[in-house]
């Protein structure tokens, strides 16, 4: 899977989407591998947002993990991206969770969740890539709900 990786933020929904939909019994097998493919998702993410910037996206950790260290980077010059600072680290704790009992009955519903949380950055990201301005809060944002709002208007008339 981790060989696998996919490199866009499109590939990374479309991946997670079928990890959030799949099944119980496959994912209660999956543990340690899933896991680490989330971590990796992640930082797939963060490595489209840097290089998009023109950066070369470390190989260093923080706290032990290269996410956190991509997203230190990503923060540099652009304070708005600290806003995925908390979803980075949810994305490490689910990782740390599912790792600290992979046979644990929760482990699917566990990887779910940490599927979610990726999604959640892949979004907050696009959006980034997207709309420049975005980021002071969350994915939701407003700039990019009022172009949708404005383009939904503009059809309707």
């Amino acid at each position: 899977m981790i060989a696998d990786m996919p490199m866009s933020i499109d590939d990374v929904l479309i991946r997670v989407d079928e990890i959030i939909s799949g099944d119980s019994a496959a994912l209660a097998c999956e543990g340690d591998d899933a896991a680490a493919e989330l971590l990796a998702l992640g930082e797939a993410v963060l490595v489209q947002w840097l290089e998009a910037g023109g950066s070369e996206p470390t190989l260093k950790k923080v706290e032990g993990f290269r996410l956190l260290a991509l997203h230190r980077q990503g923060t540099r010059g652009n304070p708005s991206f600290n806003a995925c600072r908390e979803t980075c680290r949810e994305v490490v704790y689910h990782y740390n969770v599912i790792l600290h009992d992979p046979a644990a009955s929760e482990t699917p519903h566990r990887i779910r969740i940490g599927a979610m949380v990726v999604r959640h950055l892949a979004l907050f990201v696009a959006g980034k890539l997207q709309e420049a301005g975005l980021g002071d809060f969350c994915c939701s944002s407003r700039p990019v709900r009022q172009v949708e709002q404005h383009n939904h208007i503009v059809e309707t008339l």
